[in-house]
């Protein structure tokens, strides 16, 4: 079942900046991950999905109900981790987190008390259930932020950017931590690092200059790309020539020389080697594809 559905969205600002260009999508239960540059769009999304903002056109569906009409249905079902999130100073993690329960409308005092602490074990933070979450580092304080969303167990969880900035070893308690979560939920998870939507998500989309233009299983379209990406290490006045021949998908300097991904049916030179395609490959032929002249399209 497809528990949330977007249809045709369009938001332009003031300024003449079109977020969203006819954006839709279908999303079940399970993690989904919307990949795209800073600017693509994707923050604008994640703040009309929340009713936080509204589109110029279109609609958005939770269980068949539109939230556009209707945006309490959704309120109370939803857990949110935005980009960035202010917190009160020296107020505690256990009592910032009941007060926002009260918010959320946890009225039990009892099931309140029991909800907080189970949250706070769950995202690893009880120890530090007596400090201020002003103080805490930024892998505590997204644990916090997630700990937060899940407060009413919402059956629509939506984390933007939620791993930008933290370490590898927070990032990946982080994915263990949105890995629990389960089935029986929707989550969706806004980032630019491949990386998150490549541990995490069974179903995929990339969105870019407000424009969905590449959906489906990070498996699927890997496999895509197969027999199609080759690897060569080469000078920097080398790639120059490269990429005014041949589809650069990416390059990594690497001990002083350049390491390039070309996207080719062929062998584009001599030298290159043919390579197992990864999803930053797709990510990125996708990004580079979208942004040569005549090649854009949505889907």
């Amino acid at each position: 079942m497809q528990r949330l559905k977007i249809d045709h969205l369009l938001k332009t600002y003031p300024n003449g900046v079109k977020a969203l260009d006819n954006v839709s999508l279908q999303i079940g239960n399970g993690m989904f991950g919307l990949l795209g540059p800073n600017g693509a769009g994707k923050s604008s999304l994640m703040k009309i999905l929340a009713t936080l903002l509204q589109p110029d056109s279109g609609n958005v569906f939770f269980d068949e109900t539109d939230i556009g009409t209707n945006p309490h249905f959704l309120r109370s079902r939803l857990g949110y981790l935005p980009q960035d999130f202010g917190v009160y100073p020296r107020i505690s993690a256990a009592e910032l987190l009941e007060h926002l329960a009260v918010l959320k409308g946890i009225t039990n005092r009892a099931d309140r008390k029991q909800q907080v602490a189970a949250l706070l074990q769950q995202t690893n933070l009880y120890e530090n259930r007596k400090q201020a979450v002003s103080t805490f580092s930024g892998g505590m304080r997204q644990r916090f932020g997630i700990a937060q969303a899940l407060l009413g167990n919402p059956q629509l969880i939506i984390a933007d950017e939620p791993t930008a900035g933290l370490d590898p070893l927070e990032r990946n308690r982080f994915h263990d931590l949105l890995s629990e979560i389960g089935e029986q939920v929707v989550v969706l998870l806004s980032t630019h690092i491949v990386e998150d939507v490549h541990d995490l998500c069974p179903e995929m989309a990339v969105l870019i200059g407000g424009q969905l233009v590449l959906k489906g299983k990070p498996s699927a379209l890997t496999e895509k790309l197969r027999g199609r990406v080759w690897q060569k290490t080469v000078s920097k006045d080398a790639l120059a020539v490269l990429k005014s021949n041949n589809h650069v998908i990416s390059t990594r300097f690497i001990g002083g020389s350049t390491q390039v991904h070309i996207l080719s049916d062929v062998q584009p030179d001599s030298g290159f080697r043919l390579v197992e395609p990864g999803l930053e490959d797709v990510y990125f032929s996708t990004i580079f594809g979208n942004q040569r002249p005549g090649n854009r399209q949505a889907i």
